[in-house]
C-alpha cells in the first residue's frame, strides 16, 4: 500500500465519516466546504453525479487547501484522471474496476472501490487493498452481511454507504470491520441547493459529537485519548492548485 493510501486510511479510521456530495451550482462549493469544516469535518466524497462536479472540487481546492475533498463515482480511468488533475485527494467508486485501481495505485492517489460481493473483495485484496466501500449497504444486507464477511474476510475492512441515515450511521460504526461510513445525511442535496450552509455545518457537528461518544469508551477503558484529526492532510503527489 502506498504512503497515500495509508495516510487517508488513518484518517478515516479518526473521523470516521465521509460526507457525500451532491452539487448542482458549483457556487455552492466554497461555502459548502466552509460548512463543513466550521461543523470538525474537513472531508468531502463530491460526487460525479452532476456536470458541475470537478469544477466545485478545484473551487474547494483553490480556496480551501484545508479541505479533504475527494471524488466519488468515479466509473473509469478517464474519471480517475480527471479527478486527479481537478486535485482530489482520494477516490471512491461504486463498483471494483482494476483499471481504475491500478491508475491511482500508480499515482499516489488514494482510492477506495466499491463492492458488492465475496469475489470483488478476493480481486480487491489481489490488487493490494484491503478497505473498500461497501454499497449499497442497506440493499446488501446491512449489519447481517457486514457480519457474514467478517467470518471468511477478517481483517478485511469497509466503508459502507448507501441508505444509511443520521438516524443509522452510529450502529454500522459499531461494527469492528467498519472503519467510515459514508452517506448525504449531514449535507443533503436540498439543503445544499437551498444554500443552507448553517443547517449542514450544524449537521455535521451533531454527527462528529457523536461519532466522539462512541470513541469515548474506548479511549477510557484504553486510558489514552485517540488522535484528533488535523483539519489539513497533506497528500503527496497531489496536482498544484
Amino acid at each position: 500500500m502506498n504512503m497515500n493510501q495509508s495516510a487517508m486510511t488513518a484518517a478515516l479510521r479518526r473521523s470516521r465519516l465521509i460526507p457525500v456530495i451532491v452539487i448542482d451550482d458549483a457556487k455552492n462549493a466554497v461555502p459548502l466546504a466552509t460548512a463543513l469544516i466550521d461543523g470538525g469535518l474537513p472531508r468531502a466524497e463530491i460526487t460525479l453525479r452532476t456536470p458541475v462536479a470537478l469544477e466545485a472540487l478545484r473551487r474547494i481546492r483553490d480556496a480551501k487547501p484545508e479541505m479533504n475533498a475527494g471524488v466519488g463515482t468515479v466509473l473509469n480511468v478517464k474519471h480517475a484522471k480527471e479527478a486527479r488533475e481537478a486535485g482530489a485527494k482520494f477516490v471512491i467508486s461504486p463498483g471494483f474496476s482494476r483499471a481504475v485501481v491500478d491508475y491511482c495505485l500508480e499515482h499516489d492517489l488514494p482510492v477506495y472501490p466499491g463492492l458488492a460481493t465475496a469475489s470483488e473483495i478476493e480481486a480487491g485484496l489481489d490488487a493490494g487493498l484491503n478497505l473498500f466501500k461497501l454499497w449499497p449497504i442497506v440493499t446488501l444486507g446491512g449489519h447481517e452481511y457486514l457480519n457474514l464477511l467478517a467470518g471468511p474476510f477478517g481483517g478485511v475492512e469497509f466503508n459502507p454507504s448507501g441508505g444509511l441515515t443520521a438516524a443509522t450511521f452510529e450502529s454500522y460504526l459499531s461494527l469492528k470491520n467498519v472503519v467510515a461510513v459514508g452517506g448525504s445525511w449531514m449535507a443533503q442535496p436540498d439543503w445544499i441547493a437551498a444554500r443552507q450552509f448553517d443547517k449542514i455545518r450544524d449537521a455535521v457537528r451533531d454527527s462528529v459529537a457523536r461519532v466522539a461518544k462512541l470513541a469515548k469508551p474506548a479511549r477510557e477503558e484504553s486510558g489514552s485519548a485517540r488522535p484528533v484529526e488535523s483539519p489539513a492532510l497533506t497528500v503527496a503527489g497531489s496536482p498544484p492548485a
